[in-house]
């Protein structure tokens, strides 16, 4: 089976026809402070016209716990992933207030910093460069063996996504500036990921 696939920072119409189109298994909304931040109200109306078969993400940087529970409660998301310095206390009180399933991301920096997160009560992990969204892949030699389904991340394209699959065997792979074109998502290189991940992995 070819491991599931998130888009992530969703911020235009056309972007959501675009996953519509492509179906991708996850989309990201990013909540954080950057470039592909939206609020509450723009990924409300963005979730209205999302298929219902695809799963929106919050992404998160240290937010408050209640404001994570609220967007969860009302189905503006249904999954919660956490980029920033967020302790295993946190993750366990963000649990308490919700059913959904939750990501942690971790920076991998050097051998053995996954590994240190692998029992956490975060549903999935996902392994990135430091900060996220820097569109450089990070060293994958250093994932080394995990006893738990992970999400890929960073600097992924439809050009080097297959060597990083067959590389790390994640759960799923997260794409954001890999699936952009001046700026913005990109129905023909989403495709081309798509294609790239579902098609030479079947």
């Amino acid at each position: 089976m070819p491991p599931k696939i998130k888009i992530c920072g969703l911020m235009y119409p056309h972007e959501i026809d675009a996953v519509n189109h492509a179906k991708p298994d996850y989309i990201g909304f990013v909540f954080a402070n950057s470039r592909l931040r939206i609020d509450g109200n723009q990924a409300e109306a963005l979730r209205q016209r999302l298929s219902p078969h695809i799963t929106p993400v919050g992404v998160f940087v240290n937010e408050v716990i209640p404001q994570i529970a609220a967007l969860l409660k009302y189905g503006i998301i249904d999954m919660a992933q956490l980029h920033g310095d967020e302790t295993e206390s946190y993750i366990e009180k963000l649990k308490s207030l919700t059913d959904k399933q939750i990501i942690k991301a971790v920076a991998v920096l050097q051998a053995g910093d996954a590994q240190k997160w692998q029992h956490t009560s975060a549903d999935y992990i996902l392994l990135d460069n430091k900060g996220g969204a820097s569109g450089k892949p990070f060293n994958w030699d250093l994932v080394g063996k995990l006893l738990r389904g992970f999400f890929l991340a960073g600097g992924l394209t439809a050009e080097n996504i297959v060597h990083a699959i067959e590389k790390t065997n994640p759960y799923a792979v997260d794409i954001s500036t890999g699936a952009e074109l001046n700026g913005y998502k990109d129905k023909a290189k989403i495709l081309a990921l798509i294609e790239a991940v579902r098609g030479t992995m079947a």
